[in-house]
């Protein structure tokens, strides 16, 4: 059965992750995260770099080490962590970036378009926050 959104498994790590980390009392680590996301320790490490590169996170080392939040839940969206991941989101009108298309109309009637719209609207208006 084929998905017709689909999350990245980086994405879904760095997202339910920061979560993690900011629920947590305690530094979270990469144990922990792996643990709690059904993920491999190395990409859980792997994408946690790359939040820590882009100011989100501050990385602890050591055996008490882990990870904490660099600003305010409430200033981080969903969005600010989605694209750190993977990239800014593009809104185009054709999936395929066709300028022309070989039927005179989209057979996907632009619900792709509307799609990817939702979707980054629904990342930009939630913040860490509203998960603590």
């Amino acid at each position: 059965m084929s998905k017709i959104v689909s999350l990245t498994e980086a994405a879904s790590i760095a997202l339910h992750g920061m979560i993690i980390v900011a629920k947590s009392d305690k530094m979270a680590n990469v144990v922990m995260i792996s643990d709690l996301t059904g993920s491999s320790k190395h990409h859980v490490a792997k994408i946690f770099q790359r939040l820590v590169k882009d100011n989100f996170l501050e990385s602890h080392r050591g055996p008490s080490g882990g990870f904490t939040l660099k600003r305010d839940p409430k200033e981080i969206t969903l969005l600010d962590i989605y694209e750190s991941i993977e990239g800014k989101i593009e809104v185009t009108s054709c999936p395929l970036d066709k300028g022309i298309c070989p039927f005179g109309k989209c057979i996907m009637d632009n619900v792709t378009r509307k799609m990817t719209v939702d979707f980054k609207q629904h990342l930009q208006s939630h913040t860490l926050a509203d998960y603590l």
